[in-house]
């Protein structure tokens, strides 16, 4: 007969479930001294719990009546991952989270209002969670890490990267590790110049976290002003334009104990592999700057100077023969409306298309099936919308031609250059 063995710690808490369940305010949940309710689903193998300052990596959704709130395993690939902080109030969610070991799943009911103001830091408690209502966590202890050990991991895997790539080079007083494959023979970097440089950064199991080559074109900094971690900018700091070199760069001169978001996990070696483009001194940097500046100034003075000439241009192609308004509007009435006026103080529905004198459509909440909303004359959108929506009556439609001095002006909105000329076609759908 096949010997089964039964984790004793998962009797105790199940037994006691049990016994406390009837008892309960919330029915299958124990309560804490302190006021947590919990329910415990599943207990794993592991018998550490977390204590604070350890990581945890969980799965979290967390849920409102029957809205859920969150759910990583559906808005993220990742498991949920931090730091556990001291707890916020008497029967919060770290409190509940330090009840769990890896392996584990358990329910907790969290106080609103606590867990809103608190814990999520929030000015107000939302508009749609009642008072003193309650939040039902539901979690996943998937893993538990202490910093000893993720520091020993650490030690363990730049030892095996070391190894596996052959490097040979002795580390630097900091421990940065600098792999010169192709000595430049420019200029040298030092503080204040500007250096252009194309770079990867990896891990050391060789998932890639950026590119500049992805971005298409190379970055461009001062050194000796902080731009990356310090083992970059120690390994910088070495090189010559033309040069080609590969950083080995430990976390405590990388992102340290805290890593980088999602990207990069706490006490993580990091691998850049750099190529230096150019190094420019600082007056050759300004003189750049100065000549880019005069031409992007010239270019501005032509859209400013055209800007008129391609309107008139457009309104005799379109036949647009009504007169402005005193701020420059053009309104072109195309259904008149017999719903609602549109008034500033009201809040607005509209449905939108906007587009450039050239036809190049830039936005439109019809493609998106999504109406747009706003409140009239708070200064929200643009002041030809403002001044144009107030015209108009709930089903009414109009062309509104807007010159830049109410629309954006000399700002570079990427897909609306400076000094445009915008076309929308609008529609009040309606106004509260």
């Amino acid at each position: 007969m096949k010997k089964v063995f039964v984790n004793p710690i998962a009797i105790v808490m199940l037994v006691a479930l049990t016994s406390l369940a009837c008892s309960s305010k919330y029915a299958g949940f124990d309560k804490t001294e302190t006021g947590l309710y919990y329910k415990l689903f599943k207990v794993g193998k592991d018998t550490i719990k977390p204590k604070l300052g350890d990581w945890v990596s969980l799965n979290m959704r967390y849920k409102y009546k029957d809205s859920t709130l969150f759910d990583n395993t559906k808005a993220m690939s990742a498991a949920v991952r931090f730091q556990l902080p001291p707890s916020d109030f008497k029967g919060d969610i770290y409190e509940g989270l330090r009840l769990l070991s890896a392996g584990d799943s358990a329910a907790f009911i969290i106080n609103a209002d606590s867990l809103f103001l608190k814990t999520f830091r929030q000015k107000a408690r939302p508009a749609f969670v009642d008072s003193n209502s309650v939040i039902y966590f539901y979690i996943t202890m998937i893993s538990i890490d202490t910093p000893g050990k993720m520091m020993q991991k650490e030690v363990e895997s730049l030892k095996k990267y070391i190894e596996d790539k052959k490097i040979t080079v002795q580390p630097t007083a900091s421990g940065l590790y600098f792999i010169e494959t192709v000595a430049g023979k420019g200029a040298k970097i030092d503080s204040g110049t500007w250096v252009k440089a194309h770079f990867k950064v990896s891990l050391t199991d060789g998932k890639q976290i950026f590119s500049s080559y992805d971005r298409g074109e190379p970055m461009k900094f001062e050194y000796g002003k902080r731009f990356d971690t310090p083992g970059f900018e120690e390994g910088i700091g070495m090189m010559k334009k033309g040069g080609k070199a590969t950083f080995v760069v430990p976390s405590k001169i990388a992102f340290g104990e805290m890593g980088r978001g999602a990207m990069v996990g706490p006490y993580s070696t990091v691998i850049y592999d750099v190529e230096v483009i150019d190094v420019q001194s600082k007056a050759e940097y300004e003189k750049e700057q100065a000549a880019a500046k005069k031409v992007a100034q010239a270019k501005l003075e032509t859209s400013k100077t055209q800007e008129k000439d391609l309107m008139k241009k457009y309104l005799k192609e379109k036949n647009i023969t009504v007169a402005p308004t005193a701020t420059g509007l053009y309104y072109v009435e195309k259904v008149k409306g017999t719903g609602a006026k549109a008034a500033a103080g009201k809040k607005v529905k509209v449905h939108y298309t906007g587009t450039l004198l050239n036809g190049t459509k830039f936005d439109s909440s019809r493609d998106r099936n999504e109406p747009f909303e706003f409140t009239l004359g708070k200064g929200q959108v643009i002041k030809g919308w403002d001044e144009g929506i107030s015209l108009m009556n709930v089903g009414g439609k109009a062309t509104l031609v807007i010159p830049s001095s109410i629309a954006y002006g000399d700002r570079d909105m990427g897909t609306i250059p400076p000094y445009s000329t915008l076309v929308f076609d609008v529609e009040l759908l309606d106004v509260k």
